[in-house]
């Protein structure tokens, strides 16, 4: 079975720079799917849950963030 490599002949995008692009998105996906979870758990009256996910969320957050510094930095630099 053969495997080609895309590395941007065909999205116009370098696989680096498509995986930033994904990594951002994800994390701000996720930030936004932990809000649910977050309400399900105050909901449910379950404290220690909405805690763990509140924190995820921060990290999902701190994520984004970073990943759209270095977005930034190469979009500027480009």
């Amino acid at each position: 079975m053969s495997m080609t490599q895309e590395t941007g002949d065909i999205t116009g995008t370098k696989d680096k720079d498509y995986n930033l692009i994904w990594f951002v998105e994800q994390c701000l996906s996720n930030a936004l799917r932990l809000e649910t979870y977050i309400a399900d758990a105050d909901r449910a009256g379950d404290s220690e849950l909405a805690d763990l996910f509140r924190r995820a969320q921060a990290e999902s957050r701190k994520g984004a963030e970073q990943g759209k510094d270095h977005l930034r930095r190469r979009l500027t630099n480009a």
